[in-house]
């Protein structure tokens, strides 16, 4: 099973951060964002990318700005980890 890769927003613009996570997911060809780019509509084509399907990640709608959904991103992909049983 594939591991989904989220980066950190923190310290980031959304251009920023968007395009490191386009590098990771080259061939899923999701567009380079740039100052016009609707971070709403480019959340929308990151959540469908198959790997994130399952992953049961927030929708970006509901939230009011990149930061806070894609933390929640970043939430929901790094389920805490129980190391008791390591």
């Amino acid at each position: 099973m594939a591991l989904a890769v989220v980066y950190d927003p923190r310290f980031h613009t959304f251009e920023s951060w968007a395009s490191l996570m386009c590098e990771a997911y080259a061939g899923q060809q999701l567009v380079i964002p740039n100052a016009r780019t609707d971070w709403y509509e480019w959340a929308a084509g990151l959540k469908a990318i198959d790997i994130f399907v399952n992953e049961g990640i927030p929708g970006p709608y509901i939230f009011k700005n990149w930061q806070d959904w894609a933390t929640a991103l970043v939430g929901a992909v790094n389920q805490p980890t129980d190391i008791s049983s390591v």
